[in-house]
This record gives C-alpha cells, sequence and structure tokens, in this order.
C-alpha cells in the first residue's frame, strides 16, 4: 500500500520515493500554507497562534537595529550590551514571572536570541536570569509572601550560584555551608576554602545590583542536611555587600559574560533567605521536615530548574544552527566561482562536493528542531509518573542537538571559506557560544553516562527492534524501516553494556561500568538519533501541502540514510540489513542528496529569518561584496 497521501500519489510512482505514511494521519493534517517554505515553517514553529505566542515576540526583537553587529568594543562594553539587551527582552515579555513560569517561551527566546551577532552573551545571562534565579524563587513555596518586584522590573539582576571551583559535575558534594544561628533564626553563609569559591557566576557590578540564589549546605546544630537554595544579596548601587568577596575571571573564548570567582565570608542572612518547598521545611524549632529522606534527592529538587536550562541550551544551540545555515545556503546561492566551459560561471552551490555536506546540516538541523520541539511539548504536559524518564530524554536531546550543532557551525564557517572568519558575517562567533551550550547545565559526556547507566540498568529491553528479515534495496526509501533500523542499533549495544556488566569484576563497581560504559554511551548514541527519527517522522504527519510534504518526507530519508551509516556492521551481522542495502546505501544517499540539491533556498527560507537580520550579514546578501571598510561599513558592489 502506498504510504504517501492521495494529493502527491504520483509522485510516489517515482523510483526510490520514500515511503512515510499510513492514511490514518490524513485527519490530521490542516489546510495548506501559501507555499512550499510557509508550511514548513508551520511544521517548524507551529501554527500561527502558536508562533505568534511563542516565536513572534523575538523574532520581532532580534529584527531591532541595535542587535547588528558592532565592531570595536571591548570586553566590557560588550557585557554592558547583554545586560541592555537583557532589559529588552523585559520590555518585550511584559510579565517576568510569565516568561519564567512558561519552558517553551523561554525555550524560544533562547532561539532567536542565539542568532545574532554576540547573542550568546544574551542567552547567558537572560537563561540566569530567568530560568535559574527566578524561576527557582517561582519554584519554591513562600504563599505569596516573597516581593520579586525588585528582580522582575530589573531594578536588580538575577544570578545563580551553585558550581563551585573544586566541585562541577559532582555539585552535590560542593563545600559552601549555611549555618543556622539559632540565635537570630538567621543562617551565616560561608566559603570554608579555596576550592569552595562558586566557579564563574556573573557576579561583578556590571549590569546593575546582583542577588543571587546560592547552592549551600544546610547546617543544623552541626548536622548536614542536605543542599538548599538561598537567597542573596550581592551588591547595591554603592558596590560589593560586606562579606561577599568577587574576583574576575580571565575572558572566555565566545561571548564575554561577566565571570567571576565569588566567595562568602560569614555572611548573615534572614530566616526568609531559605528557599523551602516539599523537599524541605524548616520550623521554628529549628527542625527540618521533608519529604525526602534522602539528602541527595534534596538537592535534586532545589536545583530542578536546570531541567528547563537544557531546553534552553537545546533551544539556543537549534536556533544558532539554523541561522548559520541560511547564511552559509544563501552565500552559496550567490557565490559564482568559474565553470566547466569557458567564461561560464556557476554558484557555488551547484557543486555537489559543496551541497551535500550542506543538505547533511540542515536534515540534522530539522531533526533537532522536531525533537527539540517534542521534548519541549512533552514537558510541558509532564505528570509525576513519566518525570524521570522525562527528564532523562531532555538531558539526552540536549547532548545530541549541541554536539549536533557544533559540527553544523564549524561546516558553514569553512563551506564560507575565509569569509566566515570575519564576525560581521555572522558565522565566526556560533562555534564558540556553541561551545558553552555542550558544557552549561550539566556537561555533555556526564548527563549521557548518566542516561546510559539508568537505560543499561533499567531491566527494560528494546522491544521495537526490526521484525523482520532485510530483503532488497527498496526498503531503503522507506523511513519507517531505517528507523527501525535505529532501534536494532541500540538494541545491539544495550545488550552488549548489560553482557558487559555482568562480566566485569565483581567486586569493583568502577571497573564493571568502565568495562560496559562505551557500549552504553553507544546505546544512547543511537537512542537520540532513534527519538530524533521519531520526531522528524511526527512532523511529516502533519504537513498539509503536497510539495512540503514531499520535501521534508525527501530531508527525513537523507537525515535516516546519513545516520544508520556508522551502524551497518552491525545491522549487517544481525541480519537487520543485507548486503544488497548494504552496498546501495551510498547510491542512495548520492541519489536523495541530489533530488534535494534545487530546494536548498525553500529549506532555509523556512527558518524565518527577519529580513533586517539577513540585510545586516553582507554574506547572506547578492548584491554585497563582503569586504569591510575601515569604520566597519561593508563595502557594496
Amino acid at each position: 500500500m502506498s504510504l504517501l497521501t492521495t494529493e502527491i500519489h504520483v509522485r510516489s510512482t517515482a523510483p526510490n520515493h520514500p515511503k512515510v505514511l499510513s492514511d490514518r494521519y490524513r485527519h490530521r493534517t490542516e489546510r495548506p500554507a501559501t507555499t512550499p517554505a510557509q508550511e514548513l515553517t508551520r511544521l517548524l514553529f507551529g501554527d500561527s497562534a502558536e508562533r505568534d505566542r511563542l516565536h513572534t515576540p523575538w523574532r520581532r526583537l532580534i529584527s531591532n537595529e541595535t542587535f547588528r553587529h558592532r565592531p570595536g568594543l571591548s570586553p566590557d562594553e560588550r557585557t554592558a550590551r547583554f545586560y541592555a539587551w537583557l532589559r529588552l527582552v523585559n520590555d518585550t515579555v511584559g510579565k517576568a514571572e510569565h516568561l519564567a513560569g512558561d519552558p517553551a517561551l523561554l525555550a524560544s527566546l533562547h532561539e532567536w536570541a542565539a542568532t545574532v551577532d554576540d547573542g550568546g552573551g544574551l542567552c547567558t545571562v537572560a537563561s540566569i536570569h530567568y530560568n535559574l534565579f527566578l524561576g527557582s524563587l517561582l519554584d519554591h513555596e513562600d504563599d505569596g509572601q516573597r516581593d520579586l518586584s525588585d528582580f522582575t522590573s530589573m531594578r536588580r539582576i538575577g544570578t545563580f550560584l551553585c558550581t563551585e571551583l573544586a566541585h562541577g559535575n559532582d555539585s552535590f558534594a560542593l563545600e559552601t555551608t549555611a549555618q543556622l544561628d539559632e540565635e537570630t533564626g538567621g543562617f551565616v553563609l560561608h566559603t570554608p576554602r579555596p576550592g569552595a569559591q562558586k566557579f564563574m557566576p556573573n557576579t561583578s557590578t556590571t549590569g546593575g545590583p546582583k542577588t543571587a540564589v546560592v547552592a549551600a549546605r544546610l547546617v543544623i546544630r552541626d548536622q548536614d542536611q542536605g543542599v538548599f537554595l538561598f537567597l542573596t544579596p550581592l551588591s547595591d548601587e554603592n558596590g560589593l555587600l560586606p562579606g561577599v568577596q568577587v574576583r574576575p575571571l580571565p575572558i572566555r573564548t565566545g561571548a564575554p559574560v561577566d565571570h567571576c570567582l565569588t566567595a562568602f565570608d560569614h555572611v548573615t542572612l534572614p530566616r526568609e533567605a531559605l528557599l523551602e518547598a516539599e523537599h524541605g521545611r524548616l520550623g521554628d524549632d529549628g527542625v527540618l521536615t521533608s519529604a525526602f529522606g534522602n539528602r541527595r534527592k534534596r538537592f535534586l529538587r532545589s536545583i530542578a530548574r536546570v531541567t528547563i536550562g537544557k531546553l534552553c541550551m537545546s533551544g539556543a544551540a537549534t536556533g544558532a544552527s539554523r541561522a548559520a545555515l541560511a547564511i552559509a545556503v544563501r552565500y552559496g546561492q550567490h557565490r559564482q566561482i568559474s565553470g566547466q566551459r569557458a567564461g561560464e560561471c556557476v554558484p557555488v552551490n551547484a557543486h555537489e562536493t559543496h551541497h551535500s555536506r550542506l543538505l547533511k546540516a540542515l536534515s540534522t538541523a530539522y531533526g533537532m528542531t522536531f525533537l527539540h520541539r517534542s521534548v519541549t511539548a512533552r514537558w510541558e504536559r509532564r505528570t509525576s509518573a513519566d518525570l524521570a524518564d522525562l527528564e532523562r530524554e531532555i538531558a539526552v536531546a540536549k547532548g545530541w542537538i549541541t554536539w549536533q550543532a557544533r559540527g553544523i557551525a564549524a561546516e558553514c564557517r569553512e563551506r564560507c571559506g575565509a569569509q566566515g572568519l570575519f564576525a560581521v558575517n555572522g558565522l565566526s562567533g556560533f562555534p564558540d557560544y556553541i561551545e558553552g551550550t555542550v558544557t552549561a547545565e550539566g556537561d555533555n559526556l556526564a548527563i549521557w553516562a548518566k542516561a546510559a547507566a539508568e537505560l543499561v540498568l533499567s531491566g527494560t529491553a528494546r522491544q521495537d527492534d526490526p521484525s523482520s528479515s532485510a530483503t532488497g534495496a527498496d526498503e531503503l526509501t522507506d523511513v519507517r524501516f531505517l528507523r527501525g533500523l535505529l532501534a536494532g542499533s541500540e538494541a545491539v549495544w544495550q545488550t552488549r553494556a548489560r553482557l558487559a556488566l555482568r562480566q566485569g569484576p565483581a567486586r569493583d563497581p568502577l571497573a564493571r561500568w568502565n568495562s560496559a560504559s562505551s557500549a552504553a554511551l553507544s546505546m544512547v548514541s543511537a537512542y537520540a538519533v532513534r527519538c530524533a527519527a521519531d520526531a522528524f517522522i511526527e512532523a511529516v504527519t502533519r504537513a498539509a501541502d503536497p510539495t512540503a510534504r514531499d520535501l521534508l518526507e525527501r530531508l527525513c530519508l537523507l537525515f535516516l540514510l546519513h545516520q544508520i551509516g556508522p551502524y551497518t556492521g552491525d545491522l549487517l551481522a544481525n541480519g537487520f540489513m543485507s548486503v544488497e542495502q548494504v552496498l546501495a546505501l551510498p547510491s542512495m544517499l548520492d541519489k536523495a542528496t541530489s533530488e534535494l540539491a534545487p530546494h536548498m533556498m525553500t529549506l532555509v527560507d523556512a527558518f524565518d529569518l527577519p529580513d533586517e537580520y539577513l540585510s545586516g550579514v553582507p554574506i547572506a546578501n547578492g548584491d554585497c561584496i563582503p569586504l569591510i571598510g575601515h569604520a566597519g561599513a561593508p563595502i557594496t558592489a
């Protein structure tokens, strides 16, 4: 049975056409948009109401001239610029509590902010202020007694202090203490040694007075009760407050946010500084009650906002990738080089060696976007029953998306040659910022290792391996067959990891895990791609315009053909692929690539970047010679 819609049934007679859908999905489609690009935009960003709520405010914001490239700014001036932008965000959203309480809106802010020159700096301060700081305050119960107006009006900037110089991914072991003072009922916040200094929060006086949410060990009568959060003023209009010690760190690569080392010398805090919820409430008698007997669980509840932070990092990496591709594809379209005949010129995009790399990146960027949309939507409707699984999937998605973004940013810069090295051309800043997303809210390798251990030890084996033996090469045009191959790879690596764990040294837990960890990480990689494939295929089911659906199906096919490549050995050995299919894979990739090559501009037009943004990037415009004059202005033809 044909898996294509009735409207494009004629297309399905073409050889090697990708097969995707069954007729049961037809009722889910909506009235077609005006053009294929507009329909792809709808699939990427949602229907008009959703797009207007989540994306239009930020798209309009980055159209502002203030977000264009400004050469010659010092690191301090760039940092001050980020805080000025943060206030523009606050003016745009109207009600800061609304932004902090809406994970999808917050993640979409990062998608659009990451596209602009130095946008990584805005993403950093916005993520800290709205998510980690204000979000933490809103998530902890205070019966509405806490006045947040200083923070929602930006009279004070919020920051978040958790990681310490000696404790990064093991922040559960942090050493900063908050000792209960039983005479006053308040607390004494203290940094006991240099390794306990809070590492790289934005705690300087740049941007205005600041207040922090500080993660510290609550100590009551010499008993460690676990890590809790404490609201701590750091500075006012006159500078740092008594007992607060801030030392600027050296300038790092990327956007120069005011990263610092921060310590506390017996800083006194009032009783209401403690952020309380079900994980811990302190009675008037100095007794802590908690729904969690485990101190680690108390800590994880305290810093629960890091999951939304992961969504924000995924959003930023996805947005930056789409912007980089829009610039690189446009440049390749109008960049003319000598053709095969004398006097002939062709766009560099005409060459398969050039466009194949960009199309691979484009298919990945679409997969990243659909996966990000999927986990964000699921987070918004989460329940206590699926919370742990969803937190793990968001962590895995963040790792895969940000790692893919790293490769896309490098590819786009390289495809633009030396022009991509100039900051004004919008590409050179993406790699440095994306490196930050790889580490922020949990280092990718560490969070993948945690997910790997959970999946290996869960006791649940994969149930959706390919159900039938591989046959002919034509199956390589069926995206559901290809998706099944990813599931098969995932199952193979899960089996390997479990076997290695069972055969490891019985009395050496670390050695046992080390013997299984490589296979377990390979399993997580296949799991991540399979989740992206599911989200991609689901997006195709929602396509209403026949031409757009056809295009998206082909792009999904290209994505999956690239993704199964590294697994063909295992798939062949386990009977999931035939020799014929393995041998046909390269030619299938070439065919899928050549069929998509004429549509690259449609695929990037769907990213819906504002004209004001693109007009500020010289190499994205065919009527501008991308050279920079002494005053920083582009030299036009």
